[in-house]
This record gives structure tokens, sequence and C-alpha cells, in this order.
């Protein structure tokens, strides 16, 4: 407990050092990140003006669990599913993005003389792009509905899930001190089955215990099961070889395909901040000044290898994946900078003991700089992309825009390559489960087994028995399960292509393939001889006299698993239907439309709508902006192809159909908040009152209508009421005819009515 005075006292000084830092970033709209750095340099040894942090052991604890929630939490915004959707352009951007920026960076740091290690930790420093500036940056200047903002964010998505097996490939080549290829293509086929394994049996089971266990959940229940699980799976990355990091990440994404996905993500939401900030202070607080000035040369190459190399190669993969040229420039310009991965990268390194500390110095000037750099980049797009159409000749630029259109129109694979990714899939995810199985029996069973049972023919009739009943399902799936494609909108049984050489060639690999998996299988159960006079006969009896039996089991198995996977997403379907169905729908119409730059985007009139309450057709915007409205939703109720006298009211959600330019031209209108055009000013509310005047012959309003009249632009008031041969009208029709001789009660600015009736005593006659 002697140390517990100290930890309190550095934790207080952590806190109020970072609220305050926190506190001043925000005012100038800069990420709370680089606020935690610099707090951690206040609190460090490098600044000597304020008290310094001295339990850096504990402090360093709390880093640790920091990293581990930041990556919790990155888990379950990611899903594995999100990253299915993500589709090919985002993956073939990140990938191109990923790979040539890293080889930038390790060839940088051996030109910068630096080791190997420290070369390879630069790479995986450049890996990410900062989810936080480019959201920050989108906010500022409007650009989140924009069509490449989504490819942006498929494309950070990507960025994220190869910087966690990155990080894995790094640990492990640290830990062996050099590269070897075959140890890396160990790790990277160990890296894949146990994550394929981790995301088939906790699909299968954490859905289903939430469900028997819900009821007796309250949010301190889910909190504690929660951070349980994410610690638990930290233990076992770490048991079998993988890091904390890993671990954290893979719980996160299990839980994201979980019904309680949004509330854990907000109940653990204070721990990250938490221990997150600690993580970043603790980075601030390795920040030395003499260090960054001594290191000024590397931190200039760096920073534009950044800024030059991640916007030429995130440009290059969007155009090879298919996106228009401009788009191409745009997602570049937004790419063009480091995240926060850099230094929970670096401070990998570091706690390995195989990089540098310089490292971290560079990572937070490069960061600095190309956080402000990027909002202006961002910019600075669209006046790049004209100036790449004046410089490129006109023949490029036109097999450019070739090349995209076709690459957009052919979206479709043939059916025979469906049906081979089928099989694959099935082989893939029934080999790694039967290859569990197999070390399941090797590691745990044979050992329980062989201290009870003596004799080794009774040993191995056991083991093969069980054995085989376990995994005669996984092997039914990989031999004998039907197979079934779509085509379009319907589902076909591919078994017609059987007799076509196709379909022969890929049975038969199917077939060698399923003998390998099962050989393998059963030699890690017992020795070949007994496979080959039991194991094999067994196998197949199994097989064949038991197959409708084994197929319901599997049959069931698979359902479970995929209601567990879908779960989640059914109940937002139901609790959101028309929303959903809208999705989909725009979804579907921005793909048909994607060679006219064209899509379906949804704006929400605010409270304050400076439009809210007229028709479609008084607005008159499709003539004005060429845009079309496809939908109008309010509430639960959706208007589909809304009619001319359909009116947008305040809280509607609408739909609206065109390009990028036409979009940007009507969310102005929608951020309108007044009527500038009839008003020149506000009102101060004191200035509002009633007031009531007679209407003489000579009066520019008489004998016209309140609405024709002009004025409730000229008085700036409201007819409110009219008195007319001794009878009142109350709140009169915009289309009642101002008389002669009537008495006009005027309801708005006293000011201007009585300056009105000073000028114009011939017109009114105030009463």
């Amino acid at each position: 407990m002697a140390h517990l005075p100290e930890l309190i006292r550095d934790m207080a000084l952590i806190l109020l050092v970072g609220a305050l830092v926190t506190i001043l970033f925000k005012k100038i709209k800069q990420p709370l990140v680089l606020g935690y750095i610099i707090a951690g340099f206040l609190v460090g040894p490098h600044f000597s003006y304020l008290p310094t942090i001295v339990d850096h052991e504990n402090i360093d604890t709390f880093a640790e669990i920091g990293v581990i929630m930041l990556l919790f939490s990155l888990g379950i915004e990611f899903s594995f599913k999100k990253l299915m959707k993500v589709g090919g352009s985002a993956s073939i951007t990140a990938t191109i993005e990923i790979l040539f920026v890293g080889l930038g960076g390790y060839l940088t740091g051996h030109l910068l003389g630096w080791n190997e290690m420290d070369s390879l930790f630069l790479a995986g420093m450049l890996a990410s792009s900062s989810t936080t500036i480019i959201l920050r940056a989108f906010d500022e200047l409007g650009l989140k509905s924009k069509q490449f903002a989504k490819v942006v964010f498929g494309v950070l998505v990507v960025e994220d899930i190869i910087v966690i097996l990155l990080m894995v490939l790094l640990s492990t080549v640290a830990v062996a001190e050099q590269v070897e290829g075959l140890e890396i293509i160990f790790t990277i086929l160990k890296l894949g089955f146990f994550l394929v394994l981790w995301f088939l049996v906790g699909i299968y089971l954490l859905p289903v215990f939430i469900k028997k266990t819900k009821k007796w959940m309250d949010e301190e229940t889910i909190l504690i099961l929660s951070i349980g699980l994410c610690f638990g799976m930290v233990l076992l990355a770490t048991q079998v070889g993988f890091s904390a990091e890993l671990g954290a990440f893979v719980m996160g994404s299990l839980i994201a395909e979980t019904v309680l996905a949004e509330k854990i993500e907000h109940l653990t939401q204070p721990i990250k901040q938490f221990f997150g900030t600690i993580f970043f202070v603790s980075v601030g607080m390795m920040i030395d000044p003499q260090a960054m000035y001594t290191y000024a040369g590397p931190i200039f190459a760096v920073t534009v290898l950044t800024i030059t190399g991640k916007f030429f190669f995130s440009a290059l993969g969007a155009l090879i994946s298919g996106q228009p040229l401009k788009q191409a420039v745009q997602i570049g310009t937004s790419m063009a900078q480091i995240g926060e991965f850099a230094f929970i990268v670096a401070s990998l390194g570091l706690s390995l003991g195989v990089i540098s500390e310089f490292l971290f110095p560079i990572a937070v000037g490069v960061s600095a700089v190309t956080t402000f750099t990027t909002p202006y980049l961002i910019r600075f797009s669209e006046p790049l992309y004209n100036i790449i159409l004046k410089i490129f000749p006109a023949k490029w630029l036109a097999r450019l825009d070739s090349f995209t259109s076709e690459a957009q129109k052919n979206q479709r694979d043939p059916l025979w390559k469906k049906m081979l990714s089928v099989y694959n899939r099935i082989l893939l995810i029934n080999s790694i489960i039967l290859i569990a199985i197999a070390l399941l029996f090797k590691y745990v069973f044979i050992p329980f087994i062989d201290a009870r049972i003596d004799q080794v023919v009774w040993r191995n009739i056991v083991l093969i028995t069980s054995a085989s009943l376990l995994a005669s399902p996984f092997l039914w799936a990989i031999l004998i399960k039907k197979i079934h494609v779509k085509k379009g909108s319907q589902t076909v049984n591919a078994y017609y292509l059987n007799y076509s050489a196709t379909g022969i060639i890929i049975n038969a690999v199917r077939c060698l393939l399923g003998i390998f998996v099962i050989g393998f299988f059963i030699d890690q159960i017992t020795t070949t001889r007994h496979a080959l006079i039991i194991a094999v006969p067994l196998i197949v009896l199994l097989l064949w006299f038991f197959s409708e039996r084994i197929q319901r089991i599997y049959q069931r198995i698979e359902q479970q698993f995929m209601f567990n996977l879908n779960e989640r997403e059914r109940l937002e379907y139901l609790q959101n239907k028309g929303s959903v169905e809208l999705q989909h729908k725009n979804e579907e119409v921005g793909a048909h439309l994607q060679e006219w730059n064209a899509y379906v985007t949804e704006l929400e009139a605010s409270d304050t709508f400076a439009f809210a309450g007229m028709t479609l057709y008084e607005l008159n915007w499709k003539e004005k902006y060429g845009i079309d409205i496809v939908y109008i939703r309010r509430n639960e109720r959706i208007a589909h192809l809304p009619g001319g006298k359909q009116r947008i009211l305040p809280r509607d959600k609408v739909g609206i159909l065109g390009t990028d330019e036409q979009i940007t031209q009507i969310k102005a209108v929608f951020e309108q908040t007044d009527f500038k055009e009839d008003m020149e000013e506000d009102v101060d509310i004191n200035d509002i009152g009633m007031i009531k005047a007679s209407v003489t012959e000579a009066n520019p309003y008489c004998g016209k209508t309140i609405k024709t009249s002009g004025i409730r632009n000229d008085l700036r008031s409201h007819v409110v009421g009219i008195e007319r041969n001794g009878e009142r009208i109350l709140i009169p029709k915009s289309s009642e005819v101002i008389l002669a001789g009537d008495i006009v009660w005027l309801v708005g600015d006293t000011k201007r009515i009585k300056e009105c009736l000073k000028n114009h005593k011939e017109n009114f006659l105030e009463v």
C-alpha cells in the first residue's frame, strides 16, 4: 500500500491536466488524441514547470489496459459482417495503400540508416489513417453524405483489421528477431485458423448464453460480463501465442454480432475513455522536445511520405477498384494522415524492447502535421481534380473513364465462380472445426483416456469412435453436402454442373481434399495402422448408414449458427422495417446509377427548417437544383414518390436522388433556418405588439387580397382581424380582400407599423 498515495497523486495530475487540455483542444477544434499526448508531455519528465509522474509501473499497467479497452471498443464498432459488406472498392483501395505505403516506410527507414525492426515498425505505423481526424474534417466540411465518403469509411474498416493482423506479425518477427519466410507463413495460417475458429465458436455459443441469461442481467451485470469476456479472450490469445490486443479486438467483434452490442458499447464507453486517456497521456510522457528537434529531418521525410504516398496510392487503389477519377482524388486527399494505431504499434514495439525510443516523437510529429493538413487537402481535392483534367491528355482521361465504367458494370461473377466460392467456404470452415476437434482430442481427451484405459486396442476404439461421432457432421459436409448458389433472385442447385467439365473437376478436387482432411484428422487421433483397420471403415459406415441423421444434425448446427449470426440484424429490421428496406433500396438504386455519379441520400428537416410546411410544388426543387424527391419519411410512415401537394415538415427525413454537386446545393437549403429574402433582420420580442388602423381609399393595399397586398413584408406584421360594418373577421384567409373603411388588426413589429402610420397618414388612420 506504500505506493498508493503516489498513484493517487499521479492520477489526479493526469486527469486534471488532461481535462484542461481537452477543453482547450475542443475550443480550437483539434483532435482530443493530440490533446492527451500534449497533456502527457506536460506531466512527463521533459517538462519541468509542472509536477512529474512518479509511479511509472502502475501507470504503464493502466496504459496497457487502455490499449485493451480501445481495441475492445474498436471490435464492437467493427463486426465481421461489416467487413463482408464493405465491398471490393474499399478492400482493394486499402490493400494497395497499405502495401505500397508500408513498403515506402520500410525503405525510408533503411535510407535513414535505421535497423531492421525500426524500419518494419515504421511501416506498420504508416498502415492506417485516422478515423477521428477524417470524421471531424467531414463533419466540419459537410461531406459525410457524399458518395466518396462511404468508400473512405469502408477503407478505414479494412485498414483496422489489416493493422491488427500486422501487429500479430510484427510481434512474431520481434520475438524471432529475424524475418523468416516459413515462420511468417506459419503465423499467418495459425492466425487465420484461430480467427475463424473463435468466430465460429463465439457466434454459436455467445448469443445462446446471452439469450438464456438476459432476463437476469441488469446494466451492472452486463458491464461485468463484457469486461470479463474481454479479459478472458485476452488471456486465451496470449496463451496461444498472440497479442493481448488481438484478443480484445476479437471479443469485441464477437459481441458486435449480439443483441447487446449497443448496450455494451454504451456501458463500456466511460471505461474506454478513462483508460484510453491514460494510454495516450503515457505516450505523451515519452516526448522529448530535444529528440524531436534532433529528428526533425526524419519527421519531415516521414510526413512527406505519409501525405504524398497515402494520397497517391489511395487514389490509385480507388481507380483500380472502379471509382471515377474525381472520387479517387477525393478519397486520396482524405486518407493522407496517420492514425491512433501508429501510437499503439509503436507502444507494442517498445514493450517488446525491439525498437528505438525516437520512433515515438517521430510518430507524434507526423501526426500533428498531418492532422493540420488534412482539412486543407480535402478542400483542395476539387481544384486538384480540375488541374489533373487540364494536365492529362484527353485520350488518357477517356480511357480511364472507359475503364471505370466497365469495372462498375462487371460486378457479377459467373455461376461456376459462385459455386467454387461456396465449395471453398464449406471446405475451409469444416476443416478448421475438424482440426480444432483433433487438437482437443490430442491435448485433452487422449491424455485423459490414456490415464484410465491400459489396453491399447480398447483405448483406440474409444478414441476413434468418440472422435468419429463428434466429427461426422463436418466430414459429411465436406464430402456429401449439396451445394446451392444464387442466380439472380433464384436459388440454383449447382449439381446440374456436375456433368460439365468444370463440375467434374470441382467435385474431384473436393473429394481429394476431403480425403486429405479425413486422413489428417485420423492421424492426429491414432496411429496409421489403426486408422486403416478401424477408423476409415468406421467413418465410411457412419457416413453411409446414418447419412440422413448426420445431415439433420449438421443442418441444426448450421441453422442455429445462422440464427445467432443474423439475430441482431433481424431485430433491427423488425424495429425499423421501413428504414432498413429504404436503405437496401437506396443502395440498389445507387448501384444502378453509379456510372452517372448519382445516388440517393437522406437529409433531415430540422425544427428550424426554413421551408417547413411548403409543398414540393411550391419549393420547385426539381427545376431549381435538378434533384428528385424519391420519398418522405415521417415517423413510421413513408410517402414513396411523393406528389407536388406533399409538404415537408420539421423532423421529416427526405430521400433525395442526385449527383454530388446537386446534393451539396440542396443540403445548403436544408441548413437554412430563416427566410432571408423575407426578413432583413430578426425582430426583438419586445418590439412585437398589436395595433389597429383604418384603411382609406388612397391606401395601396385597398382592393387587394391580404396575400397579394404585400402587407406582411412591408409592415412586418400579420393581419389577425378585420372589422367591417360592425362585423368582425378573426384570422381572415389570405384571399380576403381589404376594403376602404376596414379596421385592420395587425400583430407584428410595432416600430415599423407606427413609422408607416406616421409617414402615410393619408393612407392609414390610427384608431
